[in-house]
């Protein structure tokens, strides 16, 4: 990137700058930006810099030609340069730019209340969930009518939010981390099921299968379970046995026929390449088919070996582009279409030249999501986050892998290893914000 430098007089609207100085310090929204207006002109003039670096690759002007260098402009009077300097304070903290960068840390104050409050209630579902498998076949009874109770409250969370934020979670969230895949299975599932208007009954038996979908693998030896190479035929026919497994354990515990079902056909794929029966289109049941986009997107980001992990972004686009036939179109179409191409987690490229990390989307307006992003002058827990919804200038270019990021970026980034995702269902005031 060809960067060059100009003169405070040199400034020009079209010219993409790059401040010199701590997020603190001044009252725009980013170090680096274009400049839009005479008014940005005059409250960098103001900032006391003698120059500024200059993009050329990202600018729609040049610099201003024949400018006074500042070095050679008369001495001002002592008080008349004192008054300048304060008119131009005075301006630059009245001006909306000030203003809307106080706005934005007030925005920023709330997120992370919200992402506290969000990573609470991800942690208080984990441990729930990590209990009632724990007794399952010692209390099953106890165990199911549990699971229901928490389907239940998860279920009329996210049907009756008026707009529904997805989050990634931490890596140590609740430290619970065997129980991760069948929770985000769950939220998942119970995102699709808000976006096909799945009614209120039906959608909990979708989360109670999201939640009990791999019971059978309770059946399956742990040295399978754990292998990190790939199976033998042998080996894989024995793990696809936790499937039925499953169906049998479900019916023991007196579950739905339609829990059960889901429990059963969660690997059966649209193209009828999937187990244990190679059912094929609609022959599987809707539920299963819900199901199945969820855990194979789960499974491209979590696989057992982290080595093979996709990114989020990665194993979306693998879904759509290489995948597609196993899946029920309309149900692909509208998974994607609530995590956005660049799902929670995912590390991107924005149009200032930035890096940020997606940490929310609101799956109302999948598009525009909430951005964590690498500024090296902001410490890592005070991190800037950016709202692309009133970020109208700012967009995302591309997604990026681990290996195309600096290592101080990437660790300041801190994206998941294990990818996990919660939901926000609160008050539409609070969904602004989150």
């Amino acid at each position: 990137m060809d960067e060059l430098t100009v003169t405070m007089d040199q400034l020009r609207v079209g010219l993409y700058v790059e401040l010199d100085l701590k997020w603190f310090e001044h009252p725009f929204a980013f170090s680096r930006f274009k400049i839009k207006s005479e008014e940005q002109i005059d409250i960098l003039r103001s900032l006391g810099l003698r120059s500024v670096r200059y993009n050329p690759e990202l600018s729609d002007a040049t610099p201003q030609e024949d400018a006074p260098q500042a070095a050679a402009r008369p001495p001002k009077a002592a008080g008349v340069a004192a008054a300048a300097a304060a008119a131009a304070a005075a301006a630059a903290v009245a001006s909306p730019a000030l203003q809307a960068k106080r706005a934005m840390l007030e925005r920023m104050q709330q997120r992370r209340a919200d992402a506290e409050r969000v990573e609470q209630a991800f942690t208080s579902t984990a441990r729930a969930i990590r209990e009632i498998e724990k007794n399952l076949f010692s209390r099953p009874q106890e165990s199911v009518s549990q699971a229901t109770a928490l389907v239940t409250q998860i279920t009329d969370a996210i049907l009756c939010a008026p707009e529904l934020a997805i989050h990634v979670m931490g890596d140590t969230a609740g430290n619970e981390e065997l129980y991760f895949h069948s929770l985000n299975v769950t939220m998942l599932a119970m995102m699709i099921a808000r976006e096909v208007n799945l009614p209120p009954e039906v959608a909990k038996l979708l989360g109670l299968g999201g939640l009990l979908h791999d019971i059978g693998r309770k059946n399956i030896p742990d040295k399978i379970l754990t292998k990190p190479e790939p199976y033998t035929t042998a080996e894989q026919n024995l793990y696809e046995m936790h499937a039925q497994y499953g169906a049998e354990i479900a019916q023991r515990l007196q579950c739905m026929p339609a829990v059960a079902a889901v429990i059963h056909d969660h690997h059966e794929l649209y193209d009828g390449s999937g187990y244990p029966r190679k059912l094929k289109g609609e022959s599987i049941g809707v539920l299963a088919r819900i199901v199945a986009i969820a855990n194979y997107y789960d499974e491209l980001c979590n696989p057992f070996n982290l080595a093979h992990a996709l990114t989020p972004h990665e194993a979306l686009s693998m879904m759509f582009a290489k995948h597609r036939a196993k899946f029920d179109p309309r149900l692909l179409q509208m998974f994607i279409r609530c995590l956005g191409v660049y799902p929670p987690g995912t590390v991107v490229q924005l149009s200032n030249g930035m890096t940020g990390m997606v940490a929310t989307v609101n799956t109302e307006r999948p598009m525009k999501p909430m951005l964590v992003v690498y500024d090296r002058d902001v410490p890592r827990l005070e991190a800037i986050m950016v709202d692309l919804d009133l970020e109208t200038d700012l967009h995302i270019i591309k997604a990026l892998r681990p290996g195309q990021v600096p290592p101080e970026v990437y660790v300041y980034l801190s994206p998941r290893k294990r990818i996990s995702y919660y939901f926000d269902a609160t008050k539409p005031t609070a969904q602004a914000a989150a």
